[in-house]
């Protein structure tokens, strides 16, 4: 497998060309069609379980974008954490009463962050192409470190860990889909994504990677580097995927859910019903509710109940409340206030965030959460429309699923 990875990140000068052409979108205005194209730089043969002519090479090669491992921390608040304003978006975990917070802008230009969090050794996973966050134990791996193989699939991060030997695993999935692990999926760890003050508000004494120039750590000034790619509306792409399905705008965010084929909660969607909105379904056998705080930016996904009882939620003044108690909650799940306060909802573990093109590519037949219109409920039936319908179709059917 280590010869594989060096093989694919040698082989085409122009694919090699990608990396700086990338870097340079910020200075033209995001033109993508001005990438050269790309070859596939699989060749026939190799030990993979995913089509060879959708993974190519993304340009740096193996570490060229280089993972981040056992990075110094700082609590909020210390001047090592002061590098991040309140917008920034970061991807929050807690691990055993531990609190951590990796940004976005590290996801950027590190993509796979390897740190222990509460005991557990864990990557922190962010793939500026696909949008999509995700942590995995590292513990069913023998704590092996992860890093960026420099090859993507369906325009999606995939991750090499550093045994030997070696296997490529797809982000999105979570799975080795090349190598000696064929086939082996990742424990994912729950993370919320939100903004910074969203999450130090909720986690006060949440820690960060610091910027601690002195130690090789420089966070301060990570720009974004790829243009206006995450603009909601753009549907270019650097790298081609198989089709784009035209539901919801490309770059959208939205919260994927597994299982069932698929169900995506767009933001957009969860926004048009105001800054506080409860979602309430049944999803693979569980009953679940989606937390949505605008000022956060923040969807949220955790299983409806508390020692067995099932809870209803609703949207009081601008806050959540659970319908049986009236205890008051926060969009990561936590009684705050009340007869439970103290208590936790159990986070849906299988949950993401991702552009709607990435997720869609992933799950083809997913569905679409959408409200029932004109109802105070947002608990959806099953409806069936093809992609290009429009999703929203009123209270009867406001599920959107393709064939």
């Amino acid at each position: 497998m280590t010869e594989f990875i060096q093989r694919n990140t040698r082989r085409s000068r122009r694919a090699r060309i990608a990396a700086p052409l990338v870097l340079a979108l910020a200075g033209m205005g995001g033109c993508m069609e001005n990438l050269p194209p790309v070859t596939n730089v699989v060749e026939p043969g190799s030990d993979c379980s995913i089509p060879e002519s959708l993974i190519f090479d993304g340009g740096p090669g193996k570490d060229g974008i280089p993972a981040l491992s056992d990075p110094v921390m700082a609590r909020s608040g210390e001047a090592g954490a002061d590098y991040l304003r309140g917008d920034d978006r970061v991807m929050g975990l807690v691990v055993n009463g531990q609190a951590v917070a990796i940004p976005h802008s590290i996801g950027w230009w590190h993509e796979i962050v390897n740190l222990e969090v509460g005991g557990r050794k864990l990557a922190v996973t962010y793939c500026p192409l696909t949008g999509s966050s995700l942590a995995f134990d590292r513990g069913s791996v023998d704590g092996a470190e992860f890093g960026v193989s420099g090859v993507l699939y369906l325009t999606n991060l995939i991750m090499y860990d550093r045994r030997n030997p070696e296997s490529l695993w797809v982000q999105m999935e979570g799975v080795a889909r090349c190598g000696a692990a064929l086939g082996q999926r990742l424990d994912m760890v729950p993370l919320v994504e939100m903004t910074w003050d969203g999450w130090r508000d909720l986690h006060p004494d949440t820690q960060v990677p610091a910027h601690r120039p002195a130690l090789g750590q420089h966070f301060a000034n990570l720009r974004y580097p790829y243009g206006n790619y995450e603009e909601v509306n753009n549907a270019q792409l650097l790298f081609p995927v198989p089709s784009m399905d035209p539901r919801r705008p490309p770059k959208e965010r939205v919260l994927g859910l597994r299982g069932q084929g698929g169900i995506a909660l767009p933001f957009g969607l969860l926004d048009s019903q105001g800054p506080v909105t409860v979602a309430e379904f049944q999803w693979s056998g569980q009953p679940l509710v989606v937390f949505w705080d605008r000022d956060s930016e923040a969807a949220v996904a955790h299983v409806a109940r508390v020692e067995g009882d099932q809870l209803s939620f609703a949207v009081q003044e601008g806050r959540v409340i659970d319908e049986l108690t009236g205890s008051v909650w926060s969009t990561d799940g936590r009684a705050i206030e009340g007869p439970l306060a103290g208590t936790a909802l159990e986070p849906f573990g299988e949950a993401l965030v991702a552009f709607w093109f990435a997720w869609a590519s992933f799950y083809p037949h997913t569905a679409i959460w959408a409200p029932a219109v004109g109802s105070s409920s947002l608990a959806p039936s099953i409806g069936a429309s093809t992609p290009g319908e429009a999703a929203l179709r009123g209270v009867s059917e406001d599920w959107v699923a393709t064939p």
